[in-house]
């Protein structure tokens, strides 16, 4: 549990953390392996190997949460393809409590995402969590995603925080250890970030 007496700022990821990670998996894993190879007139596997290559070389960079260098990769409106399966975009169970209740709290509560901002806005719209927020940042506006050490000292640019009365939440091991290397104090990992896959 999180000591709360030593906590100021509470920092939350999005996608499996706040959201159940299986929308993206089943977006980028299932729905563009079909439409691209609706699109390229290629079998399933094939498309699904032809994504795979581009999916590894961009692993862990800012390319790779981003729905612009994909429409453009790809040569399909990835923000479009997201909208045709926004019904999956689900809020984790018990989030709106803990939410509120570090509002009424008066800490200060800011999510901090590699999403893209199309991404963040269509997620926003679907489950209307932003109230809950002093702050939406994503790693775009900072131009590193938040595996780089750099992030962080970006991200107290825009969003001062104190790193050793910080909690932060994420479902990502190298994110956490990039925010521990930084020296936030309060960290904590998400471990069954998409509620259809095994604990990790």
């Amino acid at each position: 549990m999180p000591e709360w007496d030593r906590i100021d700022t509470v920092l939350l990821d999005m996608d499996g953390t706040l959201l159940d990670l299986y929308f993206d998996n089943h977006f980028w894993r299932e729905h563009m392996p079909r439409r691209y190879a609706e699109y390229h007139g290629l079998d399933e596997a094939v498309a699904q190997a032809h994504l795979d290559t581009h999916y590894e070389r961009h692993a862990g960079t800012l390319n790779w949460y981003c729905l612009d260098f994909w429409t453009r990769e790809l040569a399909l409106d990835i923000v479009q393809l997201k909208q045709e399966v926004a019904h999956l975009i689900a809020v984790r169970p018990d989030v709106p409590a803990f939410l509120q209740a570090v509002r009424a709290s008066g800490r200060r509560i800011t999510m901090v995402t590699n999403a893209h901002p199309k991404s963040l806005d269509l997620k926003m719209r679907e489950t209307g969590l932003e109230p809950h927020f002093d702050a939406l940042i994503s790693s775009h506006q900072i131009g590193l995603p938040k595996e780089h050490p750099d992030f962080w000292q970006g991200l107290q640019a825009v969003e001062p925080f104190d790193p050793a009365r910080t909690l932060f939440v994420d479902d990502s091991l190298p994110v956490l250890n990039s925010a521990r290397a930084y020296g936030i104090a309060h960290l904590l990992a998400i471990c069954n970030p998409d509620s259809r896959q095994p604990h990790k």
